[in-house]
């Protein structure tokens, strides 16, 4: 975290005690992978904190994690990117911490302390979240689950676009479509994947940054449709030249 901090400039020595209320959680709760023979762990940020920042370093680089089994796509996997989804939202923005929701302030006896039973605010909604908004908890908990359920129904449509984009690209390639002719719709794929891949592995469902939650969203299920769209482009070309042959071997038969 500090090499990471470091190379986008920021001095930790300076950090404020409630942005290291932050900054202690995002230690761990980021996006990262290993790299070289080393295996160092290693956070992909020198580009920014999106999605699209971390896209354009993976690709500068390279990298993957792994060839998609059944269409041989440079896949990458999100690993839990809470720091980096909540630095777009509006928490962040109004200088609220991972600590305040998740840690919130208590007392014991005469003593102001951090709650250090973490867990979600929705299991203490009156020390997480009324100390800021004076409404109702029920009113509370139902923006919070409405925001939720939202992401959620986009995550299944995101998967329904992935799951197309993928068996087009197979049937293509049983068709006899090469890596190079389906070399963009492969890269959508890898695109749509983390894209999906990044809310999902994000554990608030879309609360910590609903608006960049959905946006994501859309960006995965755009690219996941322009990967099906090239695959059945290509498919489609392919059985119009064997349509071609076989016309041409019939009308040089007697």
């Amino acid at each position: 975290f500090a090499n990471a901090m470091e190379a986008r400039g920021i001095d930790l020595s300076k950090a404020t005690r409630q942005e290291m209320r932050t900054y202690v959680c995002a230690q761990c709760h980021v996006e990262y992978y290993f790299a070289g023979d080393n295996k160092v762990l290693t956070f992909p940020w020198t580009e920014g904190l999106t999605i699209n920042d971390i896209q354009t370093y993976y690709d500068n680089i390279g990298f993957k994690d792994w060839a998609h089994k059944e269409t041989g796509a440079p896949m990458l996997k999100m690993q839990h990117p809470e720091f980096e989804m909540w630095s777009t939202g509006i928490h962040a923005r109004s200088g609220v911490s991972c600590a305040d929701c998740h840690m919130p302030y208590m007392r014991e006896g005469g003593v102001k302390i951090s709650d250090h039973w973490i867990r979600s605010p929705l299991t203490n909604l009156n020390a997480s979240c009324q100390t800021c908004h004076k409404w109702p908890e029920e009113e509370m908990r139902g923006r919070v689950l409405e925001i939720q359920d939202k992401t959620a129904s986009l995550l299944r449509r995101t998967e329904t676009a992935i799951i197309a984009a993928i068996d087009a690209i197979v049937a293509a390639k049983e068709a006899g479509a090469t890596d190079d002719q389906l070399k963009d719709a492969l890269q959508y794929q890898r695109y749509a994947n983390m894209r999906w891949d990044f809310v999902s592995s994000e554990n608030s469902t879309g609360f910590h940054s609903p608006q960049e939650a959905a946006r994501v969203l859309a960006e995965g299920i755009d690219y996941a449709r322009q990967a099906e769209l090239i695959a059945v482009q290509v498919h489609l070309s392919l059985a119009q030249e064997v349509k071609n042959d076989t016309t041409a071997v019939a009308s040089t038969q007697p």
